[in-house]
């Protein structure tokens, strides 16, 4: 675990922060490629969409354009930027470059519980998908789990949690190989389907509803962005400047899981997006939060959508899942970041 920044960090760190006008110009540019990606991205298929038909609801434009593109392209848009504002914060928290936001385990979690869905065949709960429900409930109890290990004296120990964390994560991988064995072979597809990762239409009140959930959580975590400065340094150098370092871990952790959590009880694990996009905004922009998260917020939702896209066309008609892409771009993508920015990263 990194300890405590020395002085001469601590100087580089305040030197690094973003000025208004550095503020503003990449905050324009990570919305005008957001809004170039909405407007585009739902037009791009196998299938081509006559955009005045489908504006004016002559099908089948109109049922392909809002009720199969737009909806998963604005999945796509939420998880994206959901992943990459809990990838910047736990390697804020942790002060660890290499975590990303199945670091504590909550995404073996999910997947352990959308795997029990797949295997006892339960379809529905609450009116919402099986998969859905179990999914998040194991994501809500690794996480209970894991913080529970990690919290001694009132106390979170960031070391501790990263021990749990792989400790669970191990646990919940060994039971959902031990249940895909015993599967049959319907359902041990199906298994390995959404371990994939994948995005999918949904309803529009369902998008809704996840939009209400990500959006509370990423206005709590934008209006810490000057707390979580001063944590990425140091828990010492943070409590001098008068933050309650033990309950702002405690916001972060929780907001960065629930995040993460809601995202992958829909569509499975995705990885790399939250830890190519805050690595990549980080060299071009700096350290500072305060324009690193909205930046990532929507940089991260750009990145998802045009993958999920590329997933769409590669091998049209048939879908990749956006798991898939996201690895084959993000890994030689990750790597040319290494070589740029040399050994320091």
């Amino acid at each position: 675990m990194a300890v405590d920044s020395s002085p001469a960090t601590r100087s580089r760190a305040s030197a690094s922060l973003a000025t208004p006008r550095r503020f503003t110009i990449a905050i324009l540019s990570s919305l005008g490629l957001l809004l170039a990606v909405l407007a585009l991205a739902p037009l791009i298929g196998s299938v081509p969409v006559n955009l005045g038909a489908a504006l004016a609801g002559r099908s089948p434009d109109a049922e392909i354009l809002f009720q199969a593109r737009l909806p998963r392209v604005l999945l796509a848009l939420l998880a994206g930027g959901a992943l990459a504002v809990a990838g910047v914060l736990f390697q804020a928290l942790l002060r660890n470059p290499l975590a990303t936001p199945y670091t504590l385990g909550v995404s073996s979690g999910a997947s352990l519980g959308a795997v029990i869905a797949i295997v006892t065949g339960l379809r529905a709960a609450f009116h919402l998908p099986g998969v859905w429900v179990c999914a998040f409930a194991g994501a809500f109890l690794t996480l209970a789990l894991v913080i529970g290990a990690g919290r001694s004296a009132g106390r979170i120990s960031a070391f501790t949690l990263l021990l749990a964390g792989v400790s669970v994560n191990a646990i919940c991988i060994a039971v959902v190989l031990f249940l895909q064995y015993f599967s049959s072979l319907a359902q041990s597809f199906a298994i390995v389907r959404w371990l994939m990762g994948g995005v999918e239409p949904i309803s529009y009140p369902a998008l809704a509803a996840i939009a209400v959930l990500v959006g509370i959580v990423v206005v709590y975590v934008f209006s810490q962005a000057r707390n979580w400065n001063l944590l990425s340094v140091g828990e010492t150098w943070g409590a001098s400047r008068g933050v309650s370092v033990q309950r702002l871990m405690m916001g972060g952790y929780l907001s960065a899981s629930l995040l993460t959590g809601a995202v992958t009880a829909i569509t499975g694990p995705i990885g790399f997006v939250g830890l190519i996009v805050p690595h990549a905004l980080r060299i071009l922009l700096g350290p500072d939060h305060r324009v690193l998260l909205p930046c990532a917020f929507l940089a991260g939702a750009a990145f998802l959508a045009v993958c999920d896209t590329a997933a769409r066309v590669i091998l049209s008609p048939a879908d990749v899942p956006v798991g898939v892409v996201t690895a084959l771009l993000g890994g030689p993508f990750f790597i040319l970041l290494l070589r740029r920015r040399g050994p320091g990263v």
